[in-house]
């Protein structure tokens, strides 16, 4: 797999390794496996980067340097007692994007994933002892045997795995600061410069963008939207009282936590934001709130109706049973796809609304990066 950011890391390896950096990519699993987790580098702040499984490569090899086990005690890494998970942790969280990270990566995702890359390998990235919550690196992964004119050498990749680690965080960094700025100065625009605002912001919501970064500006343009509306309510004909609806996040984009995306007070609205036209994650979103009506944020430019009937068709097509088929499809309360996001967007510009959204996606943006001050570092 040869993306843009994979010259970055051969020109780390032929900076350090010279002429067999070629033989060193196509022998080394773990360069392999650092090529596919870096392809989102260079796509800017609306590809993915999710550091977990970096960050869990990171602190142990970090670890394996600072121990000398390149240096004074090479060849006695299979006697080290091992790092504690919990000095592990706290290094993964001090790293950029990192401060909200959980315990996942270290303990069975990374070397998950890397199974499933390298199926016909046996080794896996990370060692550990459970009942004594020690870890290390996997040093048959570090040493690599590449010819070099008629002999075979072993060399060690922990200095690089770091370098090109540290490269791929700079370059998501610097395009997180670009994102932000760029926010921040849509936001100080004035009126007659509003198209400028309305470009980006359609530049974002588009069907290849990155499902956080949709997440978050439709809940900032659906907030934004929302808060202009009030409803008079109470318990009485003669204690009615005013109040504006306000929508909340109830998390991380997508977490995996089996959550609703927004919630809406005080009407009790739920959102669930979606990339497909799946019936079974529709229908399973609806099971996880017992058939409450739940309002659909997809990431199409498909229309209402076209989305609509794909999902009655489908779920025609799997149950073919009517008295299910309705009851499912009466709890999908409302579909919003892009092209109402960004007329709804328009809408708000003319109103004035531009720094307020703006600045809701600068928040969520800064929460969603696990950054607390723009990654000040």
């Amino acid at each position: 797999m040869n993306h843009p950011f994979t010259e970055v890391i051969f020109n780390v390896l032929e900076g350090r390794f010279g002429d067999v950096a070629r033989d060193l990519f196509d022998k080394s699993l773990l360069l392999q496996y650092l090529n596919v987790k870096t392809r989102s580098a260079n796509r800017g702040s609306k590809a993915r980067a999710a550091f977990a499984n970096h960050y869990a490569l990171y602190v142990l090899v970090e670890d394996y340097i600072a121990k000398g086990f390149m240096g004074a005690m090479k060849g006695h890494y299979r006697k080290y007692e091992g790092a504690r998970f919990t000095d592990l942790f706290r290094r993964q969280r001090e790293l950029p994007f990192g401060a909200k990270l959980q315990n996942h990566a270290l303990n069975s995702r990374l070397n998950d994933e890397f199974a499933k890359y390298f199926p016909a390998s046996d080794l896996r990235p990370i060692v550990r002892d459970l009942a004594g919550q020690r870890y290390w690196v996997n040093e048959q992964l570090l040493d690599v045997a590449v010819s070099v004119g008629h002999e075979i050498r072993t060399i060690n990749i922990a200095e690089v795995v770091i370098k090109i680690i540290n490269s791929y965080i700079d370059t998501k960094v610097s395009a997180f600061r670009k994102f932000i700025a760029t926010c921040r100065e849509m936001a100080s625009l004035s009126s007659v410069s509003s198209r400028d605002a309305v470009a980006f912001v359609t530049s974002q919501l588009q069907p290849s963008a990155d499902a956080r970064i949709f997440e978050i500006i439709s809940f900032a343009i659906l907030k934004a939207h929302y808060g202009e509306q009030s409803i008079f309510w109470g318990w009485s004909p003669d204690e009615l009282q005013q109040n504006f609806l306000m929508l909340y996040k109830t998390g991380r984009t997508n977490a995996n936590d089996g959550g609703i995306d927004f919630v809406m007070k005080p009407l009790g609205r739920f959102f669930q934001v979606t990339e497909t036209v799946d019936v079974y994650k529709y229908f399973l979103d609806i099971d996880k709130v017992c058939h409450f009506p739940v309002t659909f944020v997809v990431k199409s430019t498909d229309s209402y109706e076209n989305i609509y009937d794909q999902l009655h068709e489908e779920a025609r097509r799997k149950y073919d049973i009517d008295a299910v088929i309705e009851r499912y499809m009466s709890a999908v309360e409302e579909i919003i796809n892009i092209p109402h996001l960004l007329s709804v967007f328009e809408a708000l510009v003319v109103g004035g609304k531009l720094p307020q959204i703006m600045d809701e996606i600068v928040l969520q943006s800064r929460i969603e990066f696990n950054s607390e001050d723009d990654v000040g570092m």
